[in-house]
């Protein structure tokens, strides 16, 4: 759940819709909301996508803030 809340609050912190960010990161657009509520456990590959789209090193998703 960690990586969900984290992504929620990069992603809002930025102004991104759900929509957007999954456009932007090349993935389904019911993908982000699975992924924040924790119904979904991400990939490598779509972390990297994730962190591409928000300008982000990976590592932000699992970090403290």
């Amino acid at each position: 759940m960690k990586f969900g809340n984290n992504l929620r609050a990069l992603r809002t912190k930025r102004g991104v819709s759900q929509e957007h960010l999954a456009e932007s990161a090349d993935l389904h657009k019911n993908m982000v909301g699975l992924l924040e509520r924790g119904r979904r456990n991400p990939s490598l590959v779509t972390i990297t996508k994730l962190a591409k789209a928000l300008k982000v090193k990976p590592a932000k998703f699992f970090a403290k803030f």
